[in-house]
């Protein structure tokens, strides 16, 4: 884990805590401020009507008013500063909350769990102290969706292809953005108080894209005869207190104003109100994602650059969503509904504006949700790569068989105390891997499981050095019961091995990672099962690395094809584990070693 920048992050902490009681003290100040000019405003306007010739009292009661909204201003913008800072205190404290190995603020991602996933469920990518939960620091939620898909994503003979290049772009863009911490920062917390309900915004552009307004309001001479009118009502409001006209005369103007607006558009201002209505905070946060992806440098990240391409008429399209919100919010009431019309043609201008959006959202919905969803993800995987500065890039390799070779290769979860182990895979071989209870096996495969996934996804991996290939991955490791569909242990693991040999790809090599083959039934049965399941794969386009208690089994190492590797225990006054793996048979057994201890009491 990188200790410099947990250093950073505490330091920033400490930083913003200072600025925000700073702020919060100015707060306070604005509020005093506030109520002295307001008492100002009555007590001047009191005195104008008591003392008659009086105008110094209505001017001062101008300058109080005027200095309560300067005041009102300034308030809402240091509140606004409070909020954004604690935001980013807290995206802070996240970050050294991971590095102290605390990952409980970080969604698990447990709807994502399926046991009938070729890998997942085998190698802890969903659930709790899973891989995603370490890496998800997604705002929105589709972007934890396609941060799910990403790791959980299966290599098939569809895909194989482009596979390799798409990992080299990926790589590419985590590393750009892993470079811009400030960036990083600023995103996440942008989501820090709440997740963004991405398909509260999906709906709401689509009901605004269905929604029938008249062509009328979309045609530019509407728009500027709207703006003539309006012109041409403060111009009489003017020469009436000049003298050239009545008052009647803008009156008038004014009531024309007030029905024209409202009564033409009040059917279809429903409509919009509806479709806008509670979205304000997903909109204002997925404007603020837009703004930051339109200032990303994107450098040489051709995945970047294609983002910000798409999302060019994104940040027009929500600014103009943002102030249609801010339209209809100040028409909240009757007071606001009368003036507004009145004074600036309000619900005329809301259907004018809506009527420009709507074609350009028909248009582009889906993909502005996929290219923000995608950013989300990539922030994620960059700001993994930037906390795990220990791991290192693999590399990915053209070839028709399996290739695995890792240099001092472990586990991500166990940290930098961790037993590093070299381990190569030849095509089409097996490793038939022996050990005592404890010892290390089930972790080992885990190893080679997830590495490979990050691999896979253009992440940085737990080893000084990973050559792999594309190929397609397949574990068997947490075979359960399932009494309600009664469905016994061995039921479970013999439907577990239906599946693996079903979803073998026949023209693309495939890699089976096995802990303890039928260990739902007697020592021979076991045996004689589990020589005829890898005597079967052995004929197809397949490797296999299996853990076994069944030292019988390593007896298989007669078919060149067959290796045998073990984690070695040493048994004394108390029981050595090594970690290692090594090649050959293990000798020694912890099972009764362990249980006599626990006889003794």
């Amino acid at each position: 884990m990188n200790k410099t920048l947990n250093a950073y992050y505490k330091e920033q902490i400490l930083k913003l805590k200072e600025n925000i009681t700073s702020l919060k003290a100015k707060n306070t100040s604005y509020i005093i401020c506030e109520i002295t000019t307001f008492i100002g405003i009555i007590a001047f306007i009191v005195l104008y009507i008591l003392y008659t010739n009086s105008l110094w009292n209505l001017l001062g009661s101008g300058i109080c008013l005027a200095l309560y909204i300067l005041t009102r201003y300034y308030d809402g913008k240091n509140s606004e500063n409070i909020e954004n800072l604690t935001s980013l205190k807290k995206t802070y404290q996240q970050e050294v909350d991971y590095f102290n190995g605390n990952f409980s603020c970080f969604d698990q991602g447990n709807k994502y769990i399926d046991a009938n996933h070729p890998f997942t469920l085998n190698i802890d990518i969903f659930g709790n102290q899973s891989l995603f939960q370490r890496i998800n620091r997604c705002i929105t939620t589709t972007g934890a969706d396609y941060l799910a898909a990403c790791l959980a994503e299966e290599n098939t003979e569809s895909n194989k292809i482009s596979k390799i290049k798409q990992i080299k772009q990926r790589t590419l863009s985590i590393k750009t953005l892993s470079a811009d911490e400030p960036l990083i920062t600023q995103f996440k917390a942008i989501g820090a108080s709440k997740t963004i309900d991405t398909n509260a915004i999906k709906m709401m552009l689509e009901k605004i894209s269905q929604i029938n307004i008249p062509r009328l309001f979309s045609f530019t001479p509407f728009t500027w005869l709207r703006r003539i009118s309006l012109v041409g009502f403060y111009i009489a409001i003017l020469c009436s207190f000049m003298g050239y006209c009545s008052f009647s005369t803008p009156i008038t103007w004014a009531a024309i104003n007030f029905c024209v607006s409202f009564f033409a558009s009040y059917r279809y201002i429903k409509l919009v109100n509806n479709a806008l209505q509670g979205i304000l905070n997903n909109t204002n946060s997925y404007l603020r994602i837009i703004r930051l992806i339109e200032n990303v440098n994107t450098d040489k990240a051709e995945e970047l650059k294609q983002i910000k391409t798409h999302l060019m008429g994104a940040l027009k399209a929500f600014e103009s969503i943002q102030r249609l919100l801010q339209k209809i919010d100040g028409r909240s009431n009757e007071f606001g509904v009368v003036l507004l019309n009145t004074l600036k043609l309000t619900d005329l201008s809301i259907l004018c504006s809506f009527a420009n959006l709507q074609a350009n959202i028909k248009l582009n919905t889906e993909s502005w949700i996929n290219d923000v969803s995608t950013f989300d993800a990539l922030i994620s995987m960059a700001n993994f790569r930037l906390n795990e500065d220990k791991a290192t890039d693999a590399n990915i390799v053209q070839s028709k068989e399996v290739v695995f070779k890792a240099d001092n290769i472990y586990h991500p979860f166990l940290g930098e105390n961790a037993v590093k182990n070299n381990f190569y895979i030849e095509p089409l071989s097996y490793y038939i891997i022996t050990g005592a209870n404890m010892a290390g096996k089930s972790t080992f495969l885990r190893t080679i499981g997830i590495n490979y996934i990050l691999a896979m996804n253009g992440l940085p991996v737990f080893a000084d050095s990973l050559t792999v290939s594309i190929f397609h991955l397949f574990t068997s490791m947490r075979t359960t019961d399932d009494l309600a569909k009664g469905i016994s242990y061995f039921n479970a693991e013999l439907l577990r091995l239906k599946l693996l040999i079903s979803s073998l790809q026949p023209t693309m090599p495939n890699l089976i990672i096995l802990d303890e083959i039928l260990k739902g039934t007697n020592s021979l049965d076991k045996l004689n099962g589990s020589r005829l399941f890898l005597e079967y794969v052995a004929k197809r386009n397949v490797t296999g690395i299996i853990a076994t208690h069944d030292l019988e089994l390593s007896k298989m190492e007669t078919d060149k094809r067959f290796h045998n590797y073990c984690f070695e225990i040493e048994l004394g006054n108390n029981i050595t584990y090594s970690y290692k793996i090594t090649k050959g048979v293990a000798r020694n057994q912890n099972a009764t070693y362990l249980l006599k201890d626990i006889l003794k009491g």
